[in-house]
Parts: C-alpha cells; sequence; structure tokens
C-alpha cells in the first residue's frame, strides 16, 4: 500500500477516554459487572476512567489526564485493520477468544461497533 493511502477513512469521533483521578463526581451507568462513566453528547461521548481502574486494553502509560480515542469509518474493520498491518502500525490484541481475527465487539456513542487497535507513537491508544 502506498504510504499516501489511508488504511480507512475516518467518517467521524466516536469517543474519547479520558483517565481522570476520580470519577464519583460524574454521573454513572452500569451494567452487570461493571460501572461506566461518561459524558454523552450529540453522538459522541467521553467516557471516564478513575486512575488505577481503566479498562484493558488502555493507554500504554496510563496517568491522570492520559486520553484514548475511538475513530467511525464506513470502511469494513477487517480490512482496515489488514491496511493497518501492511503499512507497518503494530495492532493491539487482545486475546484471541475474545476477537474475530483481531477484531473485537464494542458499545460506541451510538450503539454497537466492531473494533480494532492501535497505539500512537506516544503509546496512546487509538481504536
Amino acid at each position: 500500500m502506498s504510504s499516501s493511502q489511508p488504511a480507512a477513512k475516518i467518517t467521524s469521533l466516536d469517543h474519547l477516554v479520558l483517565t481522570v483521578n476520580e470519577t464519583e463526581s460524574f454521573v454513572s451507568a452500569a451494567t452487570p459487572s461493571i460501572t461506566r462513566h461518561s459524558l454523552i453528547f450529540g453522538s459522541q461521548k467521553i467516557n471516564l476512567h478513575q486512575l488505577g481502574k481503566e479498562f484493558e486494553p488502555k493507554a500504554q502509560n496510563v496517568r491522570a489526564g492520559s486520553a484514548d480515542l475511538c475513530f467511525l469509518t464506513q470502511d469494513d474493520v477487517k480490512t482496515a485493520r489488514e491496511r493497518l498491518i501492511e503499512s507497518g502500525v503494530e495492532m493491539v490484541d487482545l486475546s484471541p477468544e475474545k476477537t474475530d481475527n483481531g477484531v473485537v465487539k464494542r458499545t460506541g456513542a451510538r450503539g454497537k461497533i466492531r473494533s480494532v487497535y492501535c497505539r500512537d507513537p506516544d503509546g496512546n491508544l487509538v481504536e
């Protein structure tokens, strides 16, 4: 793949994750096994992870103020993953039993999404 051809055309930001010292002052949404803190606005959201209680995968060097980003694309996510790998991007893979060839099911700001993960040069997670 040529270096000028993108792995995927980004259509929008789905959500970002901020690591904070405490989450008690924010509204939470609980599921059976996990409590999430999110600030929803329009068709995006900001997820808040409490320092020391982050969810996997996460930034490589987590500290208060670190952030992860999740972008949306209309491209097939498996194809985008293959293009990233062909371009030399090292993917962050979860345990194989939780993925479909490196693609994992997640819940985004607008509902169910399929995700792949890599890191930027500073170790921040990009979904």
